[in-house]
C-alpha cells in the first residue's frame, strides 16, 4: 500500500512539474486565453494546454443592467455589515411578488413573520452591539472619506476586540473611532489622531487608551506611524510646489536617519520639515498656515525645527526672509 501510494504521489508531482514546464523550450511563464481556453508558453508560443475550464457565468453581458439583470448570486460578504450580508428580510410594504394589497389573516401572519425576523437577527447582545457599531463605522468613514478597503480593516479589528471582550466598560463609539484610526495606519492612510477626534464626541485621552488596548490585545500588526505619509496631504492643503515637497521629504528621511523621528509626534515633523523646505526653497508659509493644516500648535513647529536644523547642520535662518 505504502509502495502504491508513493508512486501516485511521484506520479503527481511529476504531472504538476510537466504543466508548470514548458516541453519545447523548459519556460514557465505562460498566458491563459480564457476566451479560447488554452495556457501559451510566452516564450515560444507553445500551446500546452487547450482545454481550460471556463469558472465563470454560462451567459454574456454587455452592459451593467444586463450584468445585474442576469446575475443569480447576491453580494459579496462583507465585514462592515453586522450580519455580513447573509441574513434575509422581509419587505414592509403588504404587496404580492404581482403587485397585489395582502389582506386578511396571510397578512398578519407575514406580520408575525417580519417581527420574528427582525427578532432572530438581533437576539443577541454581540448582534446588537455591531448593530450599533457599523452603524457608527459607516458615518465615520464616510465623513472622513475613507476608503472601503480601509472600511473593512477597521470591521475586521472591531469583530476581534468584540470576541475578546475589549469593548466592556467602554463606549462603542471609542471603540469604533479606534478601529478606524488603527485601520488608517494599515493602509498608510494620511489620518491624525485629532482628525479622528474632531469627527466624534470622545476625548483624545479616551482614545488613546482605546488604541493601545486593541494594539495590546488584539492580534494585528499595526506599523507605526511616518512623517512621509502625513506629507503629500498636508503640503497639497497648503498648495506648496513640488520642489518644496521634495525638498521636505529629503530632509524627513535624513531626520529618521539621525533618530531625531523617534517618539516624535508625525505631524509635527511634517510640519517642521515644510516650514523649512519652503524658507530654503523660497515657497515660504507661516507656521500659522503649517499649524493649521497639520493639526500641531506652532510651538511644536516651533521646536520641531530647532531639533531638526540643529541636528542636520540645515542653514535655513527665517528671519533672513521676513
Amino acid at each position: 500500500m505504502k509502495v502504491l501510494m508513493n508512486r501516485s504521489t511521484r506520479y503527481n508531482s511529476e504531472k504538476e512539474a510537466s504543466q508548470n514546464t514548458c516541453p519545447v523550450c523548459g519556460g514557465n511563464d505562460f498566458h491563459e486565453d480564457e476566451a479560447r481556453g488554452e495556457k501559451t508558453c510566452t516564450a515560444c508560443g507553445c500551446v500546452v494546454s487547450s482545454h481550460i475550464i471556463d469558472h465563470g457565468p454560462e451567459w454574456r453581458a454587455f452592459t451593467a443592467e444586463e450584468r445585474n439583470a442576469r446575475a443569480r448570486t447576491g453580494a459579496p460578504m462583507r465585514l462592515s455589515i453586522p450580519d455580513k450580508g447573509l441574513s434575509t428580510s422581509i419587505s414592509w410594504s403588504n404587496k404580492d411578488a404581482r403587485g397585489r394589497s395582502i389582506k386578511g389573516k396571510r397578512r398578519a401572519a407575514i406580520y408575525r413573520m417580519r417581527k420574528w425576523q427582525i427578532r432572530s437577527i438581533a437576539h443577541q447582545s454581540q448582534h446588537r452591539n455591531l448593530r450599533i457599531a457599523m452603524r457608527e463605522l459607516d458615518r465615520l468613514s464616510s465623513q472622513m472619506g475613507i476608503p472601503r478597503k480601509a472600511g473593512e480593516t477597521a470591521a475586521l479589528i472591531y469583530r476581534k476586540a468584540l470576541n475578546k471582550r475589549l469593548i466592556m466598560g467602554r463606549r462603542i463609539e471609542s471603540m469604533v473611532a479606534a478601529s478606524l484610526y488603527l485601520s488608517c495606519r494599515i493602509h498608510r492612510i494620511p489620518r491624525q489622531l485629532d482628525e479622528v477626534v474632531d469627527e466624534t464626541s470622545i476625548d483624545r485621552k479616551a482614545l488613546s487608551k482605546c488604541v493601545r488596548r486593541i494594539i495590546q490585545n488584539v492580534d494585528v500588526h499595526v506599523p507605526l506611524p511616518s512623517a512621509r505619509n502625513l506629507l503629500p496631504r498636508i503640503s497639497a492643503d497648503l498648495e506648496m510646489e513640488g520642489k518644496t515637497v521634495q525638498r521636505a521629504s529629503d530632509i524627513i528621511k535624513q531626520a529618521e536617519r539621525k533618530g531625531i523621528t523617534a517618539g516624535k509626534d508625525p505631524g509635527g515633523i511634517t510640519a517642521a520639515s515644510l516650514y523649512i523646505a519652503g524658507i530654503i526653497e523660497n515657497d515660504r508659509r507661516t507656521q500659522r498656515e503649517i499649524a493649521d493644516a497639520s493639526n500641531v500648535t506652532e510651538v511644536t513647529i516651533r521646536n520641531r525645527y530647532k531639533e531638526i536644523v540643529r541636528e542636520l547642520g540645515i542653514t535655513a535662518n527665517p528671519r533672513q526672509y521676513e
